[in-house]
C-alpha cells in the first residue's frame, strides 16, 4: 500500500473509534453494533474478562444498560494499517457517568477489517487503567 492509502484507512479507523464514543452517548445501540461485524468481539473496559460476541449479544448488552447520561472522550489514538483491509489501533478512554465521581479512565486496543469498501471493528478490547474510587 502507499503512503496515501495508509494514510486513509488511519483516519477512517480513527473516526470510527471517535463515532462508537458518539453513538454510545447518544444511546444509539443499534447504529454502534452496526459499527461490528457480524461476529464482532467486545469487552467493556470495567469487564475486561467477559467477552460479548457477536452483534444480537451486543445489542442486548447495551440495552441492558440503565438509562444514563455519559460523556466518552477518546484520546490517543494511534492507528495502524497493517493490510489494505486490516488495521488495529490502541486509544485511551475517559469515561464521565457521574458529575460527582472523577470519569473512569481506560483503554481499547482494536481490529478493524474492510469488507466491501466498509470498516468495521472485529475486535474492541477495553480495560481499565485505574481502578474507580469506592
Amino acid at each position: 500500500m502507499n503512503p496515501a492509502e495508509r494514510r486513509d484507512i488511519e483516519l477512517d479507523c480513527a473516526r470510527l473509534i471517535n463515532v462508537y464514543a458518539t453513538l454510545n452517548d447518544q444511546a444509539r445501540w443499534e447504529d454502534l453494533v452496526a459499527l461490528f461485524t457480524a461476529d464482532g468481539l467486545m469487552t467493556r473496559p470495567t469487564a475486561p474478562q467477559d467477552p460479548i460476541v457477536g452483534r444480537e449479544a451486543l445489542l442486548a448488552a447495551f440495552r441492558a444498560r440503565p438509562p444514563r447520561t455519559t460523556q466518552h472522550i477518546c484520546s490517543n489514538i494511534v492507528v495502524t494499517a497493517e493490510t489494505e483491509d486490516t488495521a488495529s489501533a490502541s486509544s485511551v478512554i475517559l469515561l464521565y457517568v457521574d458529575p460527582d465521581k472523577p470519569p473512569l479512565v481506560g483503554t481499547f486496543h482494536d481490529r478493524f477489517v474492510r469488507t466491501d469498501g466498509v470498516w468495521q471493528f472485529s475486535e474492541r478490547r477495553g480495560g481499565l487503567s485505574f481502578q474507580p474510587l469506592p
